[in-house]
């Protein structure tokens, strides 16, 4: 519970999660989402916030995270919004460090990894409902790592139970059944290969299986039923649209701090290689399956280290048991790092004992009301939430002055905020809900945004009557040529207004 406390401490202060948490406009249009329910107590079925796409189907697949941070922010504003997510992430770090013990982990080996995950997961350290599924991905693996332990009826109706509000809360439920299958794969297949040394891997393999299936049930019940399945997973599959999203790309290994990163990835490998030496081939068929994730998409690296760093600890710690169970060690190696070695063993085992005897979850509620009076403070107020230096918080205030009919062309990120500055009220052009709008819009709009060929056309036909872009877009001279007159310019967005026919 101390490092959680830390991490609380680490977040508002040196990651400045005060502003870095709202760092991506998304934030904006869930707060609108979750106080809309709420207020409605309807979901939205069409989309509310365009006027490009009015109108359309929408699917709010994460509409209790956003009730959630829609009934945060009309209690506290984005303060406890704030808090809410920094709690989240301190409650993460707290169960990565008990799963490392329940995967097997040493206590060093644990500490000597936490740096690298913390970077590696801060990359997705956002205000957003996918920060609060990590626990819950933890859980799962948890569940599939106890397996032999967990077999009860009982048992399979708490998963049912996660399972509907899981799927209610992020799309990233569809982990769970994926973790159960592979592991009882793993089950099957060395009760297949190593038939004498498996005995019980089928039986525990079955039990996954109905724990699967039990949790798959749980998350139909949601507003959406089997549809959810549907539009996930043909989101999901629709590459002509994730490759137009930033988040789904390949990580950049020649950014800066890229060497965490990096390091991260080759454990994690190192880690599945040496389960599959164990035979404990569910553990190293999950790994693989997450790395090929990660370099794939960077989305998926912060799940790399929030699974794979314990998973890995824990093959390492029964190597090491394994290949030191003699008292003197191998007799061609240098005795006093045997017996440096084995004294560190020794020393992290006990560090172990005690931390299992002071979990310290009785001072959770202590820690969260330190930590909101310090949010609470004047100084931490005014300076919680979208950053001036990156979103249009000054051009905001011309905006309001604009007819209420007005078709304001803006980017993805510039529309996000402006769902949440005018609470939705004001109709904007695009925004981070990358499968409402498809594949054919992004199209148009990059062509539009980047003046690729036939940009004009492209304007004509969404015949916005000003823009709203970030200050250095080549959009802006185009405009200004065909005669769009400025009302608003500083060095984060300037607006123009087009000329009236």
């Amino acid at each position: 519970m101390a490092m959680a406390a830390i991490v609380w401490l680490y977040c508002v202060f040196m990651f400045d999660g005060r502003r870095e948490l709202f760092r991506d406009a998304d934030t904006g249009w869930h707060i609108r989402t979750g106080e809309r329910i709420a207020m409605t107590m309807q979901l939205p079925a069409a989309d509310p916030y365009s006027f490009t796409v009015r109108g359309k189907p929408w699917f709010a697949w994460e509409w209790l995270s956003d009730v959630a941070m829609g009934a945060v922010h009309a209690k506290w504003g984005l303060q406890g919004v704030a808090v809410l997510f920094i709690s989240a992430i301190a409650a993460t770090v707290w169960l990565w460090i008990r799963f490392n013990w329940a995967a097997g982990g040493d206590f060093l080996l644990a500490c000597a990894f936490l740096p690298l995950f913390l970077p590696a997961s801060s990359i997705h350290w956002l205000a957003r409902p996918h920060v609060l599924s990590w626990p819950l991905i933890l859980g799962a693996v948890w569940v599939a790592e106890r397996a032999p332990v967990r077999q009860s009826r009982r048992f399979l109706i708490v998963l049912f139970g996660c399972g509907a509000l899981w799927a209610n809360l992020h799309a990233s439920f569809l982990i769970a059944p994926l973790t159960g299958l592979l592991y009882a794969v793993g089950l099957w297949t060395a009760a297949w290969v190593w038939p004498a040394t498996s005995s019980g891997s089928r039986r525990e393999a079955h039990w996954l299986a109905f724990a699967c299936v039990s949790f798959l049930a749980g998350t139909l019940v949601n507003p959406y039923g089997w549809r959810l399945y549907q539009h996930v997973l043909s989101y999901l599959a629709d590459s002509d649209l994730l490759d137009r999203v930033a988040e789904f790309q390949s990580f950049n290994f020649h950014a800066r701090g890229a060497g965490q990163i990096a390091a991260v990835m080759t454990i994690s490998f190192l880690g599945a290689a040496v389960a599959a030496g164990q035979r404990k081939l569910g553990r190293c068929l999950l790994m693989l399956c997450l790395l090929v994730m990660a370099l794939r998409s960077a989305r998926a690296i912060p799940v790399v280290a929030l699974v794979c760093l314990p998973l890995t600890n824990g093959s390492l710690r029964s190597w090491w048991n394994n290949a030191w169970e003699a008292r003197t060690g191998p007799r061609d190696m240098n005795q006093r790092l045997v017996n440096g070695l084995r004294g560190a063993a020794g020393y992290s085992a006990n560090l172990l004992t005690i931390d299992r005897h002071l979990g310290g979850i009785a001072l959770a509620p202590l820690f969260l009301a330190a930590g909101c009076a310090v949010m609470a403070l004047p100084g931490m107020a005014t300076s919680t939430g979208f950053s001036p230096k990156d979103f249009p918080v000054a051009a905001a205030n011309r905006v309001a002055d604009l007819p209420a009919d007005a078709r304001l062309l803006s980017t993805d990120k510039f529309g996000g905020y402006l769902i949440y500055r005018f609470a939705g009220q004001r109709p904007v052009f695009f925004d981070g809900r990358s499968d409402l709008y498809g594949s054919e819009f992004m199209k148009q709009y990059l062509k539009l945004v980047e003046l690729r060929p036939g940009w004009e056309q492209v304007l004509n036909g969404f015949q916005p009557t000003h823009a709203l872009l970030p200050a250095d877009a080549p959009l802006r001279h185009a405009l200004e040529k065909d005669g769009w007159r400025a009302l608003y310019s500083d060095n984060v967005a300037f607006l123009l207004e087009r000329p009236r026919m």
